[in-house]
């Protein structure tokens, strides 16, 4: 498998900027399991510049879908999660697991993937992972920068596809 590029000179304290050259390369970054269902982004040419991480909503707005690298790796990772329908829509305020932004039902929620045939797992989390937007926007506003946050995110999503999905993340 080919490694995703980090840009040419990734200083401490910098952005995570990677490059992926082709769809095989970015569909590869997914679990076997999950490819058949991935798409990438309508409008997506490649090279892709990413910058932290990627991540989109299909069309029908059923599945969400993360491309990340760990901090300190050069492997790609993709998870693709699932929406699950929650009954209750209560307006009590959610908190997303990975960026802790809080949200009502419709902001977040659950998503799911399959651990196997037989298990699934699920997280509360922003429901378009929009996450890097809502750290970067509460950085700006106390004054400081979001980089550690960033970071400390990617983390997160690492411990998870690595816990969680036993997936190989460095």
């Amino acid at each position: 498998m080919r490694r995703a590029r980090y840009k040419a000179a990734q200083q401490p304290g910098e952005a995570l900027m990677f490059r992926i050259e082709t769809e095989k390369e970015f569909l590869s970054a997914f679990r076997s399991r999950d490819r058949k269902s991935v798409e990438p982004p309508k409008g997506t040419r490649f090279p892709l510049f990413v910058r932290d991480y990627l991540a989109w909503v299909d069309p029908y707005g059923v599945r969400v879908f993360l491309v990340f690298t760990a901090p300190g790796s050069k492997r790609l990772t993709g998870i693709a999660f699932r929406r699950d329908q929650q009954g209750d829509k209560a307006l009590a305020l959610r908190v997303c697991e990975w960026c802790r932004a809080s949200g009502s039902a419709d902001q977040i929620g659950l998503l799911t993937t399959d651990v196997d045939s037989k298990r699934r797992v699920g997280v509360n989390l922003c429901l378009d992972l929009r996450c890097s937007e809502k750290l970067e926007q509460a950085a700006n506003m106390s004054g400081r920068s979001v980089l550690d946050d960033n970071k400390e995110l990617l983390e997160r999503m690492s411990r998870f596809a690595r816990e969680a999905l036993g997936m190989e993340v460095s």
